[in-house]
């Protein structure tokens, strides 16, 4: 961490005055620094870019270190569920990212596997090490993880090919119909939305196989109704289930990218979409032999259903 005072020698805006005493800062790197709380004037924290200061003004600009290139180890809870000499399967709660990504370098599913097991840091992508797949940060359940370099191209073969077969559990508000069947719409980005995906002509083939298990209603607005289904993605594209849901209708309670925010139990129990990944079934790569793998519904999931009334 580096700390450099300065005593400005212009009237301006507090961002361009630093980028320009500062010249190895870009001007959006200097305005992270405020925002982040890295700068005082005349000894006070200012967290406003726009702010406007005068010559003689004293300014402190704390430049933390730079974060780590690769995920370190974190001692974080670590649910393994089912584990062998090839690989490890893990229950992810919602709101842990699978690994690091851009503003996110700690307190992900691979910080706590490089604590847990320290010899994953040699396995797969340095930044992603051990990890198959993924779930999305406020998806939760099961992620297979690889514990060497021959089973996670096993693995990634299994993937390739669609031998390895993933069951869903959502809540999706209204009565999904048809209660069972094929959703084969094809997945791309939105076209506007570049941090979205949607259902777009020119997108790759996705396929969704689900059925209803259960139909709800709000106890207190029984024309609120919800169905608690189980879907296969045969696919594996981004946010498949998602998109796949919300373009027929019947979004995830508490998507707050593709559902429906005014709906009242997603204002209520739902501050995450309930999308769990209940099920796993593949094959170990060193045995031959078929594993299934399942976690049970995390108890945010339940307590949704809990305040719904069960009508079919």
């Amino acid at each position: 961490m580096e700390t450099r005072l300065l005593t400005l020698t212009v009237n301006d805006r507090l961002d361009k005055a630093l980028a320009q005493a500062l010249t190895s800062l870009s001007r959006s790197a200097v305005q992270r620094l405020i925002a982040a709380g890295y700068v005082q004037v005349n000894d006070r924290t200012c967290t406003e870019p726009k702010f406007r200061v005068r010559i003689g003004d004293r300014v402190q600009v704390t430049i933390p270190d730079p974060e780590p290139t690769q995920p370190l180890p974190e001692p974080l809870p670590l649910d393994i569920v089912y584990e062998d000499e090839d690989l490890l399967v893990v229950n992810k709660p919602a709101g842990i990212a699978v690994h690091p990504g851009a503003g996110q370098t700690r307190g992900t599913l691979v910080n706590a596997l490089l604590f847990h097991r320290p010899a994953l840091a040699n396995v797969g992508d340095p930044l992603r090490p051990g990890i198959v797949h993924r779930l999305d940060k406020e998806t939760s359940g099961l992620v297979i993880v690889a514990k060497s370099a021959s089973a996670h191209q096993a693995l990634q073969a299994q993937f390739k090919a669609r031998h390895v077969h993933k069951l869903y559990l959502a809540l999706c508000v209204g009565a999904v119909h048809p209660p069972e069947g094929n959703i084969n719409q094809p997945i791309g980005r939105h076209p506007r939305h570049r941090q979205r995906m949607a259902i777009v002509p020119s997108g790759r083939a996705a396929l969704t196989h689900y059925a209803t298990l259960a139909r709800f209603a709000l106890r207190d607005e029984p024309a609120r109704t919800y169905s608690l289904v189980k879907a296969r993605p045969i696919t594996g594209r981004t946010h498949q289930l998602r998109v796949h849901f919300a373009a027929s209708g019947f979004p995830i309670v508490g998507d707050a990218v593709y559902g429906a925010r005014s709906d009242p139990l997603t204002r209520q129990l739902a501050p995450r979409q309930l999308l769990h990944a209940a099920a796993l079934a593949f094959v170990s790569p060193s045995r031959g032999e078929r594993v299934v793998v399942r976690a049970p519904l995390p108890e945010d999931f339940r307590q949704a259903l809990r305040v719904l009334v069960r009508v079919q």
